[in-house]
């Protein structure tokens, strides 16, 4: 686990708690899984803020110089993937994240604090 992907986390976390994110949730999936280090999950309450949260992520990585490899979504959906390789995000709508309860599928990972990343 690099010291990257924790500051990664980290420029995720804040950007989705500007644009008031609820419920935001970091797994530990290292010890799991081989596709990330962590997975931050977030959910907003309309179209409108899910888009301002995806934008927040897309241009704090991009201003730490962080490219995304793909994004999976767009600006109708109510759940969007974004793969930064060593980190997922899942912005959903609230209802999706029910719905989906990915939480659940990822429960063998260890779900950590903003602050054990600094």
């Amino acid at each position: 686990m690099s010291d990257t992907s924790k500051e990664m986390v980290r420029i995720i976390y804040d950007a989705l708690d500007e644009k008031l994110a609820m419920d935001i949730v970091i797994l530990k999936i290292d010890e799991i899984s081989v596709i990330a280090d962590y997975m931050v999950i977030a959910n907003g309450d309309n179209p409108n803020q899910l888009q301002a949260m995806l934008d927040n992520v897309e241009m704090r990585m991009d201003e730490a110089g962080y490219t995304q490899k793909r994004t999976e979504g767009n600006k109708n959906s109510t759940w969007t993937l974004i793969d930064y390789s060593d980190v997922i995000v899942n912005i959903f709508s609230k209802e999706d994240r029910l719905f989906y309860d990915i939480e659940r599928i990822w429960r063998d990972g260890k779900s950590i604090q903003r602050d054990e990343l600094d």
